[in-house]
């Protein structure tokens, strides 16, 4: 009776003890969770660029010669009127004396047609000749007067070549480059000298073609110039319309605020941000890859569905993904532990 009586107790100490297992097997995951918040995620893509003048021109004469002077030297600064360089003049000048000479020439024709049409006319008014004598001297008048205005268009024209023979500077700048030297004859509107304007200063970067639909003209931009260590605000000026054919960059164009310290030539950092007033922000371990896909858990209803999300970018251990909205709650630990409909525990 006693040994029965003890089969007893344990067979109930067994039964009680699985109903505990049971129970606790039963009872949903305990999962690690995050409401996710909208914020303003910023991306940075880093640059190298050169400082530039905005405007950059190539100097030439505008008639052809010898080269007799050279006044400025590479990095030579100049002023708006300085003298560059000179041609020799003699053949020019010489040209310039022919004209002269061909202006004095239909000078005379042009006054003896005058006198001429005024005798004829004074004939014509007594009678004395016919009108078609009048008109014949009408018409030399008219010829000698044409003759003389182009004389002197071409007077002036020798006039104007003998001043070009002298290369002045357009504008307050640096000579950058030097093309031609002195005894080298030169063709007319062959570049002989770059001028780079020092009014307006700008920093020139390549940006690869996966990136340029993040630039846009008028966009902020931070630049740091590594000579100097200081740090400005540029703004987009100009995109180049076509890639290069052999870097496959874009050319962009930053205007910068007059600094002193700048020089043209320097090396600058230039920092562009984008940023995405829709995307969220996540630790790395709430993303379930799946594939190509990325997905995360959202509990809804003490349950768990997979939701597709795309990704922006990533920070350190965070990442940046569209595809949510603010308030939804998603798993951020042990998601590959996890089935799609499966109940969780989002406290203790």
């Amino acid at each position: 009776m006693k040994r029965k009586f003890l089969s007893v107790v344990v067979a109930c100490l067994l039964v009680v003890g699985c109903g505990k297992e049971d129970t606790q097997a039963l009872k949903p995951p305990l999962v690690k969770v995050q409401q996710v918040k909208a914020s303003v995620a910023a991306q940075e893509e880093d640059y190298s660029g050169v400082v530039r003048g905005r405007y950059e021109t190539a100097l030439s004469f505008q008639v052809g010669g010898k080269i007799i002077s050279r006044d400025v030297q590479t990095g030579s600064r100049v002023r708006a009127g300085d003298v560059l360089m000179t041609l020799d003049p003699k053949d020019i000048v010489e040209q310039s004396r022919s004209a002269q000479a061909q202006v004095a020439s239909t000078r005379a024709q042009l006054q003896l047609a005058k006198a001429n049409l005024d005798r004829y006319a004074e004939l014509f008014k007594a009678d004395a000749i016919a009108a078609a004598v009048l008109d014949q001297y009408q018409t030399q008048y008219d010829a000698a007067q044409a003759a003389y205005d182009a004389a002197v268009a071409q007077a002036q024209q020798s006039q104007n070549a003998l001043e070009y023979t002298t290369l002045t500077a357009n504008a307050e700048g640096v000579i950058s480059e030097i093309q031609a030297e002195v005894g080298q004859v030169v063709a007319a509107g062959q570049s002989v000298l770059t001028l780079v304007q020092t009014g307006e200063l700008e920093v020139v970067a390549n940006v690869p073609e996966n990136k340029i639909s993040a630039v846009s003209q008028g966009q902020r931009v931070s630049i740091t110039f590594w000579a100097t260590g200081d740090e400005v605000t540029g703004t987009v000026r100009e995109i180049a319309p076509m890639a290069d054919s052999a870097a496959r960059t874009f050319t962009v164009k930053i205007s910068i605020p007059n600094a002193s310290n700048v020089q043209l030539g320097m090396t600058a950092n230039v920092i562009m941000r984008e940023t995405s007033a829709s995307a969220i922000v996540l630790p790395m371990s709430a993303i379930y890859q799946t594939g190509d896909a990325a997905q995360v858990w959202i509990v809804d209803g003490g349950k768990v569905t997979l939701k597709a999300v795309e990704v922006v970018a990533f920070d350190d251990n965070a990442v940046q993904v569209r595809g949510l909205k603010a308030g939804d709650v998603v798993v951020v630990a042990g998601v590959n532990k996890l089935r799609d409909g499966q109940e969780v525990r989002t406290g203790a």
